[in-house]
C-alpha cells in the first residue's frame, strides 16, 4: 500500500453554526470525502481551525444545553451548562461535540489528536 502525504485542512469558524462545521470536520477526519475510503483505516489528515470562539449557536442551545457528567460516586452528577464551559474553553467544547459524532471504535482518540486549535 503506498503511503499518500499528510493533508492538511484549514477551516475559519467564525460566523460558523457547530453543528454544521462539526459534520464536515467529521468527514474530513473519517475520510469519507475521499475516493479511497476504508471504514477500517482512517486517512491521514490534519484539521486546523482557527476563531473557535466566534462559533454560533442556534436557538436556544447556548444557555439551555447542559452537559453531564458522573464522577463515579453516589449522588456525585456534576452538570455545566454550555455557555459557562464554551466561555472556559471553546476548543474542550468543540472536542465534545467532535468526539461525540466520530465513530466509537479504536480510532476516535487517534483523529481527535488531529484536530487544532490555531
Amino acid at each position: 500500500m503506498i503511503q499518500a502525504a499528510k493533508k492538511i485542512y484549514e477551516f475559519d469558524a467564525k460566523d460558523k453554526t457547530m453543528g454544521r462545521l462539526s459534520t464536515s470536520l467529521v468527514r474530513i477526519l473519517v475520510g469519507k470525502d475521499s475516493a479511497s475510503y476504508q471504514k477500517n483505516w482512517p486517512l491521514d489528515r490534519e484539521v486546523k481551525v482557527k476563531n473557535i470562539a466566534k462559533l454560533r449557536f442556534t436557538g436556544r442551545k447556548y444557555s439551555q444545553k447542559v452537559y453531564h457528567h458522573h464522577t463515579g460516586y453516589i449522588g456525585h452528577l456534576r452538570t455545566e451548562r454550555l455557555k459557562v464551559l464554551f466561555e472556559k474553553d471553546p476548543g474542550e467544547v468543540f472536542r465534545k461535540v467532535l468526539r461525540g459524532m466520530l465513530p466509537k471504535n479504536k480510532w476516535r482518540d487517534r483523529l481527535l489528536k488531529r484536530v487544532k486549535f490555531v
